[in-house]
């Protein structure tokens, strides 16, 4: 391979790199006592990937994801999310970081009960400062991608609970991110429901060629994406790839 051909893979190859993570430590002081969640993990995640994360209780799993989506910071190590290095960003750059890239979907759906769903899904664009028009047109049209278009109006409490885990797909994607980070998104919801939350989040992947992580403790949503990883003791344990795009 000549030295062009070889910086060109190179470049591409890093492009293709969605999530870099490096020698990640994290201890937590609990009562005095120092508890090791990380133990240095190191990690890559394709571009397009839909990838989970399983392992047991203490595992470091949530850890992990919190950390790729820099709601916390880590003792040691590095995440870099698109090439940049995010815990070198100030808090206000990287809440700005956040919100733009990554969004989240979690066991608990987190809305706010109180407003509607269209509310709801408007909120990153709101923080982002995007247009009241431009808002709701961009909301309405995630909703309706969710199959949730006609209860836009609607409050929360008012929906099942695979419907409210949909206003909560259709919030975190609603900004454009490269990133979706899921934790124990079916936990809440019966077998079925759970899988079919699932297929909406292959058919974002599929259609959007955003990067899912998902923490999970269930086979059967380990096994509907493209690579499995095991974590124990803080540690990656293994891997098990399940569809050749994603090595």
């Amino acid at each position: 391979m000549s030295f062009l051909l070889s910086f060109r893979w190179i470049r591409l190859n890093a492009a293709a790199i969605a999530v870099k993570v490096v020698n990640l430590h994290k201890t937590y002081h609990v009562n005095g006592v120092l508890y090791p969640a990380l133990r240095g993990v190191n990690l890559q995640v394709r571009r397009g990937e839909f990838l989970s994360i399983m392992g047991p209780s203490g595992s470091g799993k949530s850890t992990l994801l919190n950390l790729i989506g820099a709601l916390d910071r880590p003792t040691g190590g590095k995440v870099y999310i698109d090439g940049v290095d995010v815990f070198r960003l100030k808090d206000d750059g990287l809440a700005e970081f956040r919100n733009r890239k990554i969004g989240f979907i979690f066991q608990s759906y987190n809305l706010v009960m109180r407003t509607s769903v269209l509310r709801n899904v408007e909120l990153p664009l709101t923080i982002s400062r995007v247009s009241p028009k431009n808002r709701m047109v961009r909301s309405m049209e995630v909703l309706w991608r969710v199959g949730l278009g006609d209860k836009a109006r609607r409050k929360p409490s008012e929906l099942s609970g695979g419907e409210q885990q949909r206003v909560a797909i259709a919030r975190a994607v609603v900004n454009g991110p490269s990133i979706i980070l899921g934790d124990e998104v079916t936990g809440n919801l019966d077998s079925k429901t759970g899988m079919e939350v699932i297929s909406l989040l292959k058919s974002l992947n599929r259609d959007l060629n955003t990067t899912i992580i998902l923490v999970t403790h269930d086979p059967m949503v380990a096994h509907a994406t493209d690579r499995i990883v095991y974590l124990r003791d803080g540690v990656v344990q293994s891997e098990e790839v399940l569809r050749r795009e994603a090595m």
